[in-house]
């Protein structure tokens, strides 16, 4: 199955778990938003909306969720910079990530990365240019989250040229 189709499939499934969900799920632009001001609070420049990025990000996402898993790695194995790369290019990439149950605002993910040196050095890395996000909620996933709701949050920055 092609990468397109394999996305698609999973947006379907969890686009219908979604759909009956009623959890608070922040926004894509808020969690950017809460990134930009951590970024402007120690000098940085913010990093701007790319849609390969958000694709990856969004496909990752996708993907943990449907197969009730939780790491940087695709469920294949594959390396998350060869993940992000086949949406972004050969360019440089990081990713943070966040699951929460079953709730989480865009100010609880980014005061929870900024108390974590990894994610706060990555959010702070001053070569990131471009992000791409994507928060997603099901009210019943598989695997690791043990049918329970769930919010995972991937956040894929990278830096071209």
């Amino acid at each position: 199955m092609n990468k397109t189709l394999a996305s698609l499939c999973l947006a379907a499934v969890v686009a219908a778990a979604c759909a009956t969900s009623a959890a608070a799920v922040p926004r894509n632009s808020q969690i950017l938003a809460g990134v930009n001001a951590q970024r402007r609070a120690h000098g940085l420049r913010r990093v701007v909306p790319d849609p390969r990025l958000a694709a990856a990000a969004r496909a990752h996402s996708l993907e943990m969720l449907a197969h009730g898993y939780f790491d940087h790695d695709s469920a294949n194995g594959t390396a998350f910079w060869r993940r992000v790369e086949s949406f972004y290019g050969p360019w440089s990439v990081g990713e943070i990530l966040l699951s929460v149950s079953p709730d989480v605002s865009a100010r609880f993910a980014v005061r929870t990365w900024m108390r974590s040196r990894e994610h706060r050095a990555e959010i702070l890395n001053p070569r990131w240019r471009q992000v791409g996000v994507s928060a997603l909620h099901v009210p019943v996933a598989p695997g690791i989250f043990e049918g329970g709701p769930v919010t995972v949050i991937t956040v894929d920055f990278g830096a071209r040229g």
